[in-house]
């Protein structure tokens, strides 16, 4: 097949703004374009690859022809930049979970943003690797050990989760201490509903706490780090914390335990001057 450099960058733009009026917005062409560069694709391929939904979402064969026009974009944006200093920038989308992303992260390619452009999906940690899977970004922190297909992927470490409360929520819903009957009556705080984070902690110690429906006591969804934290601190309920995300009138529910999380850094191995600095760059960061 000859594939045409204009209609992978309809894809790319379609499965990335999630709309065909969104893709023609960032190409500067009409939806119409779009359209057309798109229905031209799909019958070089001899295949749907695109669902029509909302948000538009890749077929499985559209997924092998994002990874391919992923990756025609990252090497021409090098190879530009190569024989014109001045020219391409390379756009790196990476998937990484919220609490990275408010922790170490940014820090972390903050010496890169001058020469690369970061498009940044944030994710839950259990689902990163799905958004490698499709071809959607380059590279993504996940808790998946096992290489994605065409992938490589590096241990990062471990991170330590401990449920916290103010002191005054405490007092109130665990006085009789932190056990499976306090548990599923004291309202919790989560990140959305992809977090599992405290159902994850609650099965190891509040013993299927909350039984029938769901586990645990009433819940606050707070889709925000910070906010997370800050509902935490206001005594919403009670919420898994990093030990950077801890702040002011505090109580560690599980002192001796927790939740420990293993983060992975995983890469496609496609040779990239761009992903190798990238790469290099969270791994140093890290250690």
């Amino acid at each position: 097949m000859e594939w045409d450099l204009p209609q992978l960058r309809a894809l790319v733009a379609v499965v990335a703004e999630g709309t065909f009026d969104a893709a023609a917005r960032s190409l500067h062409i009409t939806p119409s374009a779009v359209s057309q560069r798109i229905r031209a694709l799909e019958t070089t391929a001899g295949r749907p690859l695109l669902v029509r939904s909302r948000p538009v979402r890749p077929t499985e064969e559209g997924r092998a022809v994002l990874r391919l026009a992923r990756e025609v974009d990252l090497l021409t944006a090098e190879a530009d930049r190569a024989v014109r200093p001045a020219g391409g920038v390379a756009v790196l989308p990476v998937a990484v979970n919220a609490d990275s992303l408010a922790t170490w992260f940014l820090p972390a390619i903050a010496p890169l943003a001058g020469e690369f452009s970061f498009d940044l999906r944030r994710e839950d940690q259990e689902r990163t690797h799905e958004l490698l899977r499709e071809g959607s970004v380059v590279a993504a922190v996940t808790t998946e050990a096992d290489p994605v297909p065409g992938c490589r992927a590096t241990r990062l470490g471990t991170v330590h989760y401990h449920p916290y409360a103010t002191a005054e929520f405490a007092r109130r819903w665990f006085a009789d201490g932190v056990g499976p009957q306090t548990l599923a009556r004291a309202p919790v705080v989560v990140f959305d509903r992809a977090d599992d984070l405290q159902d994850s902690w609650l099965r190891r110690h509040g013993d299927g706490a909350g039984g029938g429906g769901g586990l645990g006591g009433p819940r606050h969804h707070v889709p925000a780090t910070a906010d997370f934290g800050q509902a935490v601190r206001l005594g919403f309920g009670w919420g898994l914390l990093l030990p950077e995300q801890v702040g002011g009138d505090l109580v560690d529910l599980d002192p001796g335990g927790g939740l420990d999380v293993d983060l992975h850094w995983q890469r496609w191995k496609v040779g990239s001057p761009s992903l190798d600095r990238l790469s290099a760059a969270v791994l140093d960061a890290w250690r």
